[in-house]
């Protein structure tokens, strides 16, 4: 399920280059059931939602960020979790204004976004850039390491991360054989991502680009609702 938000400030608006946590800030304190809220908050592992990139109609870039001239700028948001996205409806439609970086934004209008006919063979595109990462010791520490397209253990940890996530929030078993993720490569776009929470940096490398989905629909429907990769209630690997 998939709302898209339409937000509106009085006059222009300055969103920063990194504005994920923001988003992420926004979604949660709008969530009208605070259990599920606080629920969600608390969560080590997935949290079944996702939200694209923000979409600015007129824009101008500066150093300091992105001014969206008109003051409009909008998201999507998308969970298999109904409950989750008829709580955030809910919460909007009580209290239409958010908090932007101490700026208030008026929500204009919520849309319920039409799902695509899911098939057993998908070309998809990223609405936020998907992020994939693998342990490997280094020196004899354990490291964090970005994973590129270009090599094929990012399509493997995509297929794993999928059914890991299906499997959990359905309480099956599937295996990772059901789904098979790929990209020709023709479009691969690179962005460095930083993450800013309670004054502690995490710098990301995430891929805008295109994908072939093929298996079982059951996986490739999670998939749109859910988001490939990882960190993806931090706004990170929503498709279309």
């Amino acid at each position: 399920m998939r709302l898209k938000i339409h937000l509106k400030s009085k006059n222009s608006l300055l969103i920063p280059f990194n504005y994920n946590y923001i988003i992420s800030s926004i979604i949660y304190n709008k969530i009208a059931d605070l259990e599920l809220a606080k629920e969600l908050h608390a969560l080590k592992t997935f949290k079944f939602f996702t939200f694209s990139q923000l979409s600015i109609q007129k824009r101008k870039i500066i150093k300091e960020g992105i001014i969206s001239k008109d003051g409009a700028v909008n998201f999507q948001i998308s969970s298999p979790n109904e409950n989750l996205i008829k709580s955030l409806v809910e919460g909007y439609l009580d209290d239409l204004s958010v908090n932007f970086k101490g700026k208030q934004l008026f929500v204009e209008r919520i849309e319920l976004v039409r799902e695509p006919e899911i098939k057993k063979h998908m070309g998809v595109k990223t609405l936020s850039p998907i992020i994939v990462r693998t342990k490997k010791e280094v020196d004899g520490k354990l490291r964090i390491l970005d994973i590129y397209p270009s090599d094929k253990n990012f399509y493997d940890s995509l297929e794993n991360n999928l059914v890991k996530k299906y499997n959990k929030f359905y309480n099956k078993e599937v295996k990772s054989d059901k789904i098979n993720i790929s990209s020709n490569m023709r479009f691969v776009k690179r962005k460095r991502i930083t993450i800013e929470k309670d004054h502690i940096k995490t710098f990301h490398r995430a891929f805008m680009m295109d994908l072939e989905l093929e298996g079982d629909l059951n996986l490739i429907k999670f998939a749109y609702d859910c988001g490939l990769g990882e960190k993806n209630s931090l706004g990170f690997g929503m498709i279309i």
